[in-house]
């Protein structure tokens, strides 16, 4: 398994459908629970542990989600209600080094990660095909589709996801509800 991509690469669909849409949609009205669920019951060494050599932590990726998804969010209410803005990028890496994000409890975000997928599945079930082939310009990667953004952030809440729960399998950490003991986390 690549430990960096343990459910591959990226790959933008040649043809985006509604059908495709609304399962994407249904996975990000799902993922805040997924991530809750990936990190139930680990302790704060667990939480500190890298899911890959040279990898953010678990602690670092929950955040980073938060950052992330909360960005998207922001894009796509801009490009629904601009004409293909331009939107400004900023440095995960950065931002995962920062001190909040290397120790701060993990509450915060899921508990922002839960009420931003709301308001974010709320806007995506209002838009038409004609919101859905809107653009927002990224500095690096050009002119981007909202459907082919959708279908990129239904695949980096499975990414990260897979993450975390392939580093608790490699390493036996099973959830608090197998029975294993383990206790909730402080963080």
């Amino acid at each position: 398994m690549d430990l960096s991509y343990p459910i591959g690469k990226f790959q933008a669909p040649a043809a985006i459908t509604p059908e495709l849409r609304r399962a994407w949609i249904e996975e990000l009205r799902t993922a805040p629970g997924r991530f809750r669920r990936a990190v139930e019951g680990l302790d704060d060494a667990q939480l500190d542990t890298p899911y890959r050599p040279g990898g953010w932590t678990v602690r670092q990726t929950i955040h980073h989600l938060a950052d992330s998804h909360l960005h998207s969010y922001i894009r796509f209410r801009l490009a629904v209600t601009e004409d293909s803005p331009l939107i400004k990028p900023y440095d995960q890496v950065k931002w995962a080094e920062l001190p909040d994000a290397r120790s701060a409890p993990l509450e915060p975000s899921l508990q922002m990660l839960e009420s931003l997928h709301l308001r974010w599945v709320m806007l995506l079930k209002t838009l038409s095909d004609d919101d859905f082939a809107r653009t927002f310009r990224h500095p690096e990667r050009g002119t981007v589709r909202l459907d082919t953004t959708l279908a990129m952030y239904a695949w980096h809440s499975r990414h990260h996801e897979a993450h975390i729960t392939a580093l608790r399998e490699r390493n036996g950490w099973k959830t608090a509800t197998t029975g294993t003991g383990l206790a909730a986390s402080k963080g």
